[in-house]
């Protein structure tokens, strides 16, 4: 769907321009094309937000399920909300409105939450590996390693460690002087169009955010993976070919989002100039703030028959009180 999006003029009238304002791009200029992505954009927002309150939810009313592993997802999931919430509404007016202005302060505000709740995403991603290699690798003492206040210190950590390091980025991005265009090249606020769009050198903001990817999303990312290293070599001596099958498919999910949402991440902020391409970053763009959010909720809850044993029992407790 996102491949098919038009390339369009990104040259508007003066008369909407003004001083500290920039002008984003739409989905589309054909009027047909348009309707469609917001319709498909519109019903991906409605499910995501859907899903994910219903799974917040859900870990709420039933006790089975207040443990660590959905503790860390119902944080991932209020992430997932905040992350689409950021983005797709701004996405869908800018596809049907002719004026696409955004002031400084709101692309400053846009930008520091998605950068801000982007990296808590890696962060819990990379804690969620570390209570799955918890579970199954330290089964004896999990309760212990994995208490409430381990889990509340972690959560804790990481949302204030990468909120702070979004405000310093998006501080030193509008430092910057925008003389070459304020027309920004993409879909929303992101740090690599502005660096691009800026007539002073823009290395030391470049080394930043390699500086802060390696900390933050290559650490988290090398933290998952020592963890399912551990995780695979213990399931590899499980004798139970059903107990294999259980512990591959709890840690399946996992890692499917993993890899969808660190590939497009890492690819976008760590690759050398020389390969940038700005119809890519747009698409991946969207894969990592419009769909990965969407899914998340689907990947990790439907096959699990507790979620799904509680949603049921809700349904038909709503059922008999109407």
């Amino acid at each position: 769907m996102v491949g098919t999006i038009h390339n369009m003029n990104v040259m508007e009238e003066v008369n909407q321009t003004s001083t500290g304002n920039f002008i984003l791009l739409r989905l589309s200029n054909i009027p047909s094309l348009q309707a469609i992505y917001v319709l498909v954009f519109s019903v991906m927002y409605i499910i995501t937000l859907s899903g994910n309150f219903l799974l917040i939810i859900v870990v709420r009313i039933n006790p089975k399920l207040q443990t660590p592993m959905y503790f860390f997802l119902s944080n991932l999931s209020v992430i997932d909300i905040g992350f689409s919430s950021t983005i797709v509404p701004l996405i869908i007016i800018n596809t049907l409105v002719k004026d696409r202005s955004i002031s400084l302060l709101e692309c400053a505000v846009q930008m520091f939450f998605h950068l801000g709740l982007g990296a808590t995403e890696c962060i819990i991603l990379a804690v969620m590996a570390y209570d799955r290699f918890a579970a199954i690798c330290r089964p004896l003492h999990y309760n212990t390693i994995m208490n409430k206040m381990l889990c509340v210190r972690l959560a804790a950590v990481s949302w204030s460690i990468c909120f702070l390091n979004s405000a310093i980025h998006v501080s030193l991005t509008f430092q910057l002087p925008y003389c070459k265009s304020h027309h920004v090249n993409h879909f929303f606020c992101e740090v690599p169009p502005f660096l691009r769009m800026s007539c002073r050198d823009t290395s030391l903001n470049e080394i930043g955010m390699y500086i802060s990817a390696v900390i933050l999303v290559l650490c988290s990312l090398c933290l998952t993976v020592i963890s399912y290293v551990q995780i695979i070599s213990t399931i590899l001596k499980i004798r139970s070919s059903q107990g294999r099958r259980k512990a591959f498919s709890t840690c399946g999910s996992h890692l499917t989002v993993v890899v969808l949402y660190y590939g497009t991440i890492l690819f976008i902020y760590l690759r050398p100039r020389s390969i940038y391409s700005p119809a890519i970053d747009k698409t991946l763009s969207i894969v990592y703030t419009v769909v990965t959010p969407m899914l998340n909720p689907m990947v990790y809850s439907i096959r699990n028959k507790d979620v799904k044993n509680t949603v049921k029992r809700t349904h038909i407790g709503i059922e008999k009180n109407m």
